[in-house]
């Protein structure tokens, strides 16, 4: 099978069930931002060392980098269809349980911090707001799941975490932000 297609030239393609939009349709935003932050995530994992802990976090990343994939392809598909696979509430739990117990090895925070770090870290955070910037576009899709824009609203919180996470298991610190800016 060829990788191209030539169907989408004139600046179209195809939605799940092969409705043809505009490739500047807010689906394809929405979901097209998705993908942009799966693979920013996959970019910080691809930076983890190689590490028991970095170990199980790469497990756990790609769990939620296939849970992104299928938001993604939920984005995609036109209102009053469904895709076979859902997201379900347990998909948002295991966010939340994973946040708890990472944030608990965490120090807390007394000040605001600056994204950076580790490059790993860096990554996680520009992933975060590739992941705001989904749930700012999904925000304007009609008769999507619910559960989509709470799954991408926890998961900027979970980036969050797992990039300050990945600092302190590298022993790097978290620039903070100065009140003096000059």
């Amino acid at each position: 099978m060829k990788i191209y297609t030539k169907t989408g030239d004139k600046g179209t393609t195809s939605l799940i069930f092969g409705e043809r939009v505009s490739k500047n349709d807010v689906r394809v935003d929405a979901y097209g931002t998705c993908d942009e932050a799966n693979s920013m995530i996959g970019f910080g994992v691809s930076l983890l060392p190689k590490e028991d802990w970095a170990a199980e976090a790469k497990v756990i990343m790609q769990k939620v980098q296939t849970v992104l994939f299928h938001v993604g392809a939920e984005l995609a598909t036109p209102s009053g269809k469904e895709v076979a696979w859902k997201l379900k509430e347990e998909d948002i739990r295991f966010l939340e349980e994973t946040i708890d117990e990472w944030q608990a090895g965490l120090k807390p925070l007394k000040q605001f911090i600056l994204p950076g770090g580790s490059p790993s870290a860096s990554a996680f955070h520009t992933a975060r707001t590739i992941t705001r910037r989904a749930e700012r576009i999904a925000v304007g899709i009609e008769g999507v799941n619910p559960l989509v824009m709470s799954y991408l609203n926890r998961l900027s919180d979970f980036l969050f975490i797992a990039a300050r996470y990945v600092n302190e298991k590298m022993q790097v610190n978290e620039p903070v932000l100065h009140k003096d800016h000059s």
